[in-house]
């Protein structure tokens, strides 16, 4: 693939993440969008279930395995290395907007906080948790996260090397601040619905599955990645304290 059109790829693949992150700022917050996590069901209950398991099933399995260093290689053989990161948003970007359309509300409250206070403190945890994914990406190189680092590389005609492993100040408190965004938002609701507790639950456990295979990469990657392990909490800060890395 010629540079300028490698480039122009990446970025309209950045500019689709973007477009797909606000939407999902109001789709899981039932804020301004036409069509929210908890819109009026129209379904029966248990064929809403499904669809919605099966939805979160194939973003998990998409986001999981085109993330894994065997189908990287794979996968490169087919695609100029510069543009894997971007068609790797771009698919997930696809699986994401397939949950947004076809997503089921189910109905029901699990429990739903009506005090102006709670309210108050219960979206400000969730704009927070989004703040949060945000900043932390940059701290971690924002550009090479979204795949535009690579393809600007390639259209100066430079190599691409990887980014050395760091550790700024976020990520000395929780090895993971991205993944404590993404619960923050999933779990802080004033309203609690089956259909919002379904999503939680499952994306939750999705994460601390992911992490495993995700940080057993960053040891063969990284040598100093288990002693980073040992050194700082996975997501719950100040939950140990030995010496930092």
């Amino acid at each position: 693939m010629k540079r300028l059109p490698l480039f122009l790829y990446g970025v309209a693949s950045y500019a689709v993440s973007l477009a797909v992150f606000l939407y999902a700022f109001g789709f899981i917050g039932n804020l301004w969008v036409p069509k929210s996590m908890d819109s009026p069901r129209d379904v029966p209950l248990m064929s809403a279930l499904l669809i919605n398991l099966s939805l979160l099933g194939l973003f998990a399995v998409q986001h999981s395995v085109m993330a894994r260093p065997w189908f990287k290689r794979w996968w490169t053989r087919f695609i100029p290395p510069a543009a894997e990161r971007s068609t790797y948003l771009l698919f997930s970007n696809v699986c994401m907007v397939a949950l947004f359309w076809f997503w089921q509300p189910m109905g029901g409250v699990i429990w739903n906080i009506t005090s102006p206070a709670g309210m108050n403190t219960l979206y400000a945890l969730y704009a927070g948790g989004w703040v949060l994914l945000l900043y932390a990406t940059f701290l971690i190189n924002h550009f090479d996260l979204f795949g535009l680092r690579q393809v600007w590389l390639h259209l100066r005609g430079k190599p691409y090397s990887p980014l050395p492993f760091a550790s700024p100040w976020l990520y000395r408190q929780v090895r993971h601040p991205l993944y404590v965004g993404w619960m923050t938002i999933f779990w802080a609701t004033p309203t609690m619905t089956v259909a919002h507790l379904v999503f939680a639950l499952m994306t939750t456990a999705y994460i601390l599955v992911a992490i495993q295979f995700e940080e057993r990469d960053l040891v063969n990657e990284h040598p100093g990645y288990r002693e980073y392990q040992r050194s700082v909490p996975m997501l719950v800060p100040f939950l140990k304290r030995a010496a930092r890395p």
